[in-house]
C-alpha cells in the first residue's frame, strides 16, 4: 500500500470511527441508529444498507424494515467526471457518440447516475454512468467496515448475526451490480421471456454503446406507476394496471424463475398501455426445484398442512447446525394458526413470507438467495398495490394464476419422471433391508446394539401394540415351520403321508393354520376399543 493510499485509508477509518462514536455505538445498535449511521457515512454505505434490507433471512425483520427507508437520492457527481467516465469507456471524446448529453441528471444514486441524451443517430436515450472510482471506494470501505465490526459490543446486533459474513455477501452482490454488462444481459433475458406478454415492455438496449461502466438504453417518457392522477387523466384504469402488474410478477416468479427484485414505483412506468420495467441491475432467480417447492408450500398453506410446509423448509433451507425438527414443527404450526382463520383474499403475502423468514432465523435456517430477494420484491409489490389500487389482493391473483399454471397444467412428463425416480430409489433401498436387518440382529446378539425408547401411550394403544407383536411372532413361527418342513420334505424320512414325510406334512398344515389365523384376525384390522 502506497503512502498516499495509506493516508486515505487512515483518514476514512477516522471518519467512520467518528460517526460510530457520535451515535454512541458502544451502547448498542438499534434499527434507527443503524440507518442514520449509514446515511451519514455516505453513498456506498447507503447502497450496502439497501442491499442488506433484502436479507431478511440474515438480519432481524425490524432492521430490514428500517433499512428500506434509506434515502436513494444522493448528491450527483460533477458533469466533468461524467465526461471522464464516458471518454474512458469509449476511448474517444463523448461527443463522437452522443449529439447531446443533458448535464443535469435525471437521477443520482450511490453507484451510478442517469442522464438524458441523444445519439449521433438521433435516438433519444438514457445513459447510466457509474460513479468514478466507486469500485475502489467501496472495496476500501468494506475493508474498513470489517475492522469497525470489531468495535461493536457483545450485546448488540453483533450477537444476532455474523456481520463479517453479511458484509462478504453484500460486497458480492454489489460487485455484480457495478458491472453494467450483467445488467445489459438481464435486460435481454427479461425482454425475451416477456416478449409474448402484450401489456409488458422493456427499454430497448443499445448494446454497441454499453460497457462495464456505461449503459445506454431507450428513453422511456411514460408515466410513473405512482402518478395516479395523471394516469386517470390519460384514461387508465388503476385496478386493471394493478391486476396486470401482479399477474406479470407472478409469471416472472413461477413461470420464468427470473424476476425483478426491486420493483419499487421508480422502476415501473406506464407507456402506451404497457407496463415498462426498468433498472434490471438487481434480479432474482429461482431454480425449477425452488419453484416446485414454493408451489408445494402454497398447497401446504392452503390446506393448513404443517407437515408439508416442514418438508418444504427442510428441502429448501441450509441448516446452520443440527435442526430441532420438533421445535420447527411447532413454530410452523404457530405460524399457520395465525393465518388459519383468515380468508385467503385477506392474507398479506409479504407479511406471510416475512413471518416465515423469522421462523427460519429462529431455527438457524438460511434460505436460498433467490427466496430472500423474492421476499423483498413482494414487499415492494404490496406497497405499490396499496397505493395504486388498495382493493386488489395479490394472493387472489397469485392463487388464480398458480392454480392454472402449476396445479392444472403441470408438466406431466416431469411429474412422471419424478415419481419414477422416487419408486426406483425406494426399490433400491428396499433391497438393502435384509442385509441391514441381519446386521442389526447380529449386533444385538453380540450386545453391541441397544434401543432406548420413551413411549407415552394409552391403554388402548398398548393393547393394540401387544396384539400386533403377537401376530408378528406368529408370522415368524409360521415362516420357520414352512422352511423346516420344506427341508424335511427333501429327505427320505418315514412314515410318509401323500408321498412326503409325515413330520413335514404336519409342519405344512400347522403353518397354513397359523397363516389363516393371522389373516382372518388382521383383515379387517381390529378397531381400538372405546373407553367406557
Amino acid at each position: 500500500m502506497s503512502e498516499q493510499s495509506s493516508e486515505k485509508y487512515g483518514k476514512r477509518l477516522k471518519e467512520i470511527t467518528s460517526v460510530l462514536h457520535k451515535h454512541a455505538i458502544s451502547r448498542g445498535v438499534t434499527p434507527e441508529k443503524l440507518r442514520l449511521i449509514l446515511e451519514e457515512l455516505g453513498p456506498t454505505y447507503i447502497k450496502l444498507g439497501q442491499i442488506a434490507s433484502m436479507h431478511s433471512d440474515i438480519l432481524p425483520k425490524k432492521y430490514c424494515d428500517e433499512l428500506m427507508r434509506l434515502r436513494s437520492d444522493v448528491a450527483p457527481m460533477p458533469f466533468e467526471q461524467v465526461q471522464e467516465v464516458l471518454e474512458e469507456a469509449y476511448g474517444c471524446p463523448y461527443t463522437e457518440v452522443f449529439a447531446e448529453v443533458d448535464p443535469v441528471p435525471l437521477g443520482s444514486a450511490s453507484i451510478a447516475q442517469v442522464h438524458k441524451a441523444v445519439l449521433k443517430t438521433g435516438e433519444k436515450v438514457v445513459v447510466k454512468v457509474q460513479r468514478k472510482g466507486i469500485y475502489d471506494i467501496m472495496s476500501r470501505d468494506i475493508g474498513l467496515l470489517h475492522k469497525a465490526v470489531r468495535l461493536l459490543p457483545p450485546i448488540s446486533m453483533k450477537g444476532l448475526v455474523d456481520l463479517d459474513m453479511v458484509l462478504d455477501e453484500l460486497w458480492a452482490v454489489t460487485q455484480e451490480e457495478m458491472n453494467f454488462l450483467i445488467e445489459a444481459s438481464n435486460m435481454e433475458e427479461f425482454a425475451k421471456k416477456n416478449e409474448d406478454v402484450a401489456f409488458v415492455g422493456t427499454p430497448a438496449l443499445f448494446k454497441e454503446y454499453t460497457t462495464t461502466h456505461v449503459l445506454v438504453m431507450e428513453y422511456i417518457d411514460g408515466l410513473g406507476i405512482d402518478e395516479k392522477e395523471k394516469l386517470l387523466e390519460n384514461g387508465y384504469d388503476l385496478k386493471e394496471i394493478g391486476t396486470k402488474l401482479v399477474d406479470n410478477y407472478i409469471k416472472q416468479v413461477m413461470d420464468d424463475g427470473f424476476f425483478h427484485a426491486d420493483p419499487h414505483p421508480g422502476n415501473v412506468r406506464i407507456r402506451d398501455g404497457k407496463i415498462i420495467w426498468i433498472d434490471m441491475g438487481m434480479m432474482g432467480r429461482l431454480t425449477e426445484r425452488d419453484k416446485d417447492l414454493i408451489a408445494e408450500a402454497v398447497k401446504g398453506v392452503a390446506a393448513n398442512d404443517v407437515a408439508l410446509i416442514l418438508e418444504v423448509v427442510m428441502a429448501l433451507g441450509e441448516f446452520q447446525g443440527h435442526p430441532d425438527q420438533s421445535e420447527l414443527y411447532r413454530d410452523i404450526g404457530d405460524l399457520l394458526s395465525k393465518y388459519g382463520t383468515v380468508d385467503m383474499g385477506d392474507i398479506d403475502l409479504a407479511e406471510v413470507i416475512q413471518d416465515l423468514m423469522e421462523v427460519m432465523k429462529k431455527n438457524k435456517i438460511r434460505m436460498p438467495h433467490g427466496l430472500t430477494m423474492l421476499a423483498r420484491g413482494l414487499t415492494h409489490m404490496e406497497g405499490v398495490l396499496a397505493d395504486l389500487a388498495p382493493e386488489i389482493n395479490m394472493v387472489g391473483i397469485a392463487a388464480a394464476r398458480m392454480s392454472g399454471s402449476i396445479f392444472l397444467e403441470k408438466d406431466w412428463k416431469n411429474a412422471l419422471k419424478h415419481n419414477a425416480r422416487s419408486v426406483y430409489r425406494s426399490l433400491h433401498k428396499a433391497l438393502d433391508i435384509p442385509a441391514l436387518t441381519a446386521d442389526i440382529l447380529h449386533g444385538f446378539l453380540k450386545g453391541q446394539n441397544r434401543i432406548n425408547l420413551d413411549l407415552h401411550s394409552t391403554d388402548d394403544l398398548n393393547e393394540m401394540l401387544t396384539r400386533l407383536v403377537k401376530r408378528i411372532i406368529m408370522g415368524f413361527l409360521a415362516m420357520a415351520l414352512l422352511i423346516s418342513s420344506s427341508i424335511i420334505c427333501t429327505t427320505d424320512m418315514k412314515p410318509k403321508i401323500w408321498g412326503i414325510p409325515a413330520l413335514g406334512a404336519i409342519g405344512y398344515i400347522l403353518a397354513l393354520c397359523m397363516a389363516l389365523y393371522i389373516f382372518f384376525k388382521s383383515y379387517p384390522y381390529p378397531k381400538i376399543k372405546e373407553k367406557k
